[in-house]
């Protein structure tokens, strides 16, 4: 077995203080699901990185993966759970009807979110991130100082090209990526198993950063802004689920901004070179 790694919920490490403040949970797509897997693994050591820079000490991450899927060593901090869930059928978008993809992309990534859940115990917030992104090293600080609170949504996040010099500040990162929500744990309201839960909730409670919001709003427990630039969403690479091809055509050649001279000109504006600066808020290679 590799390093914190465990079966099912019996955790070898302990995040510091009895109760994390922010529980991070990776889900890792089925090993034959992936492109690339070496590739794979390369983006979720520097995923894990991003997290195991917060600047607040109260935090512990999980990282779900299948049985057979080899992993890294991962930073102090981090467990795995495994699972023996099937490769998803469904897995590229284009491959079948669009919306039929997201569906059983969402199952699939919401199975393996609850599993990190139930796994993980006794947290104050969970934060749900992809294994390619990049997460601000002040989120656990910022949760700290607001224990209580129901949560918040990432609407300022950089959208970053691997590779690239390159970055867009997306002022609704929330609606288009998934490292995108802190949510205070019992707002989840999980079930005792697995085979507990109800698929719809599967999808649109885990598996989906689109349809939390509202949901937690019709409530009476709507999540606030997150006040600073929480995320980086990696994209233009082979592995993304969506396919992004890069900055330039995400922020400015795209129908909706081309058609709009003001959106074009905003987005313009929007465009940030990854500076050391930059790069330090996120556990980045500057």
């Amino acid at each position: 077995m590799h390093l914190n790694e465990c079966e099912g919920s019996d955790m070898t490490h302990e995040a510091p203080g009895a109760r994390p403040v922010v529980t991070f949970i990776i889900p890792v797509r089925h090993q034959d699901n992936a492109k690339d897997w070496p590739a794979l693994i390369s983006r979720l050591v520097e995923t894990a990185a991003s997290i195991a820079a917060q600047t607040h000490a109260g935090w512990h991450a999980i990282v779900v993966a299948n049985h057979g899927a080899d992993l890294p060593r991962l930073p102090t901090g981090f467990d795995v759970v495994r699972v023996n869930h099937r490769p998803n059928p469904l897995n590229d978008i284009g491959a079948a009807n669009r919306e039929a993809v997201y569906e059983a992309i969402r199952l699939d990534k919401g199975r393996r979110v609850l599993a990190g859940m139930l796994a993980a115990g006794d947290s104050g917030y969970f934060m749900i991130v992809d294994d390619d992104d990049f997460v601000s090293r002040d989120i656990v600080a910022h949760a700290a100082r607001h224990d209580g609170e129901n949560g918040w949504a990432v609407h300022r996040g950089f959208v970053w090209a691997e590779g690239g010099r390159l970055m867009f500040l997306h002022s609704r990162f929330a609606s288009f990526c998934g490292t995108s929500h802190i949510v205070r744990s019992d707002l989840y309201d999980l079930p005792a198993s697995l085979e507990a839960a109800e698929e719809r909730y599967i999808k649109d409670m885990l598996g989906s950063h689109v349809r939390i919001d509202d949901i937690l709003a019709a409530r009476g427990t709507p999540l606030s802004p997150l006040p600073f630039t929480g995320a980086v969403y990696r994209v233009g690479h082979a592995g993304a689920h969506s396919q992004s091809r890069g900055v330039i055509r995400t922020a400015l050649l795209n129908r909706t901004a081309l058609s709009s001279p003001r959106l074009f000109w905003n987005n313009l504006t929007s465009l940030r070179l990854l500076s050391a600066q930059i790069a330090g808020q996120f556990g980045m290679k500057a």
